[in-house]
């Protein structure tokens, strides 16, 4: 029986940032199986620090390779987290590509059927994905509202 892998939603921010820089799957499974961060060095940044990132998942039981290669699920995002996995993972920005009415909210996110199924499987359990009416025109793209699960349950 295969389960998903969990990962934290940092470590997943920073996995989606090491892509959208251009570093293989392949290059991320070789550092793991080395130990050895400085394949992630262009993805660095003010406030993306790869030091601990092996480490990190092995000490928290992380199944890092299994991610890198088959998928994951985060365990909790935060509203702030969600935007930036959506940038790192689809190069997308707030008030540019999607609109966030109040804090824990996200409207008029336009994906691809296969990218909603991929956020479907990915985004923690605590976020509810609402579907908006498809458009006949676009069949192929989706247009999403994400709310946090406290805030859809209170009616809000």
């Amino acid at each position: 029986m295969s389960t998903t892998a969990k990962l934290s939603q940092n470590t997943a921010i920073l996995l989606e940032r090491a892509r959208r820089f251009g570093i293989t799957d392949e290059s991320m499974l070789a550092g793991l199986a080395a130990g050895d961060t400085a394949v992630l060095q262009p993805a660095v940044g003010e406030w993306y620090s790869y030091d601990e990132f092996y480490a990190y998942a092995d000490q928290h039981g992380e199944a890092l390779e299994e991610a890198i290669r088959s998928g994951y699920r985060m365990k909790f995002n935060t509203p702030g987290g969600v935007q930036l996995w959506l940038q790192h993972r689809f190069g997308f920005e707030a008030d540019v590509d999607y609109e966030v009415p109040e804090h824990g909210r996200v409207n008029g996110l336009k994906l691809q059927v296969a990218e909603v199924e991929l956020l479907r499987s990915t985004l923690a359990p605590n976020w509810v994905i609402l579907e908006e009416a498809a458009d006949s025109a676009a069949k192929s793209v989706r247009t999403l509202r994400l709310v946090i699960r406290s805030l859809y349950e209170k009616g809000e």
